[in-house]
């Protein structure tokens, strides 16, 4: 069983901001799994498909970032999620605007949601996507920024690469080794 996360902030004020580009991420893998979000559990919004007769979680917590980790966490126990079976999409300040990132394991960096999810599941090694959203011409604070809405010129070049990490995260759930899932991405 694999479960596959998309970090955000639930409130619609959020909805075209940087922080949700893993809330965009995982509509695309549901898409592409062809799961519906249907059902709210364990402080999730959730989808569910089946792959080869393997069951795919596809959630959105309905927390806010700081708090993810509650939703990750209960998720995980309620459904035995092997560490290894978990990936986490989320937009990555560190990285150029529109480009990905897949690591299987790794620190939170500067992200208060992976903080959380990383405090409340003691985990560290699981495998995670990551959205570029800095812009080298904007010239304000992280926080200001991630909560900021997306440039109309932009939202094409975020929605490649929501729907290129939607993609990558479905392919993991469908049994492709994380490597393998990276060295095809991250290229």
């Amino acid at each position: 069983m694999y479960l596959i996360v998309g970090l955000r902030n639930p409130d619609k004020k959020y909805e075209k901001t940087f922080h949700n580009m893993g809330y965009i991420a995982v509509g695309d893998a549901a898409e592409i799994l062809g799961a519906k979000f249907k059902k709210k559990e364990c402080e999730a919004s959730v989808a569910e498909a089946f792959v080869g007769g393997e069951k795919v979680i596809i959630a959105r917590p309905l927390t806010y970032m700081n708090n993810s980790g509650r939703a990750v966490k209960q998720l995980m126990a309620k459904y035995k999620i092997a560490p290894e079976n978990l990936i986490v999409i989320y937009d990555d300040y560190d990285l150029p605007k529109g480009k990905i990132r897949i690591r299987a394991a790794g620190s939170a960096g500067t992200h208060n949601g992976m903080r959380s999810i990383i405090g409340e599941t003691g985990l560290k090694e699981f495998a995670r996507i990551r959205v570029g959203i800095r812009d080298e011409e904007a010239n304000i604070p992280i926080i200001d920024y991630v909560l900021s809405e997306v440039r109309k010129d932009d939202y094409q070049l975020f929605a490649d690469a929501c729907r290129k990490a939607g993609e990558a995260a479905a392919e993991f759930a469908k049994g492709t080794r994380i490597d393998l899932v990276m060295g095809k991405y991250n290229a």
